[in-house]
């Protein structure tokens, strides 16, 4: 009799386990998709404060100083100094792009600096005679590339899975932007406009 007790409990713990294998991958798939969910939520919402912030402050600081660029950028990713944003892989403080833009009065549009004026002040100067200039910086434009191309077109990173169960190797992150009035680009008040 106790041969046939034991056979009956190694039969019921056999299939437990196998109902608990089938339960457990539903659930862990489950949790690891809302985990990758709140991830991509986390990284929509993000890119679109690291443009504001990157704008804001560049906005604000000498545009020919090229560590102050940088310093805004590594504080739009919420770094001290260059590298990638907290749980935001593949995004790094060298994918935030800073355009500065005038605007045309023949077609209303935005367009891309060429060549920016020689200092702060000169700008200042260059946009109180004529502000729809080609040398008068207007707005300044950040925006979250992986590279931008000659037309001057943002190319969006690819988004890289924190758990890689599905293959979403082709998706790509959502484009942000921000666009604010150019501040002071760092002139000091009473500056004479350089040369």
């Amino acid at each position: 009799m106790k041969r046939i007790a034991s056979k009956g409990r190694t039969r019921q713990a056999g299939s437990a386990a196998v109902e608990f294998a089938l339960v457990a991958i539903v659930f862990f798939t489950l949790v690891f998709a809302t985990l990758e969910l709140a991830r991509m939520e986390y990284l929509l919402n993000t890119l679109q404060e690291v443009t504001r912030r990157a704008a804001a402050a560049a906005a604000n600081v000498d545009y020919r100083v090229s560590s102050e660029l940088e310093k805004v950028q590594a504080d739009a990713v919420f770094r001290s100094s260059r590298g990638p944003l907290g749980l935001g892989e593949p995004v790094t403080s060298d994918h935030v792009k800073i355009d500065y833009l005038w605007l045309s009065k023949t077609d209303w549009d935005l367009k891309h600096m060429s060549t920016l004026p020689a200092c702060p002040a000169g700008n200042r100067s260059n946009c109180m005679a004529n502000p729809h200039a080609d040398n008068c910086i207007r707005f300044v434009r950040a925006r979250v590339c992986a590279s931008i191309d000659g037309d001057g077109h943002c190319e969006r990173l690819s988004y890289q899975m924190v758990f890689p169960f599905l293959d979403l190797s082709g998706m790509k992150l959502p484009s942000a932007e921000t666009i604010v009035p150019a501040g002071s680009l760092g002139a000091t008040p009473g500056s004479l406009p350089c040369t």
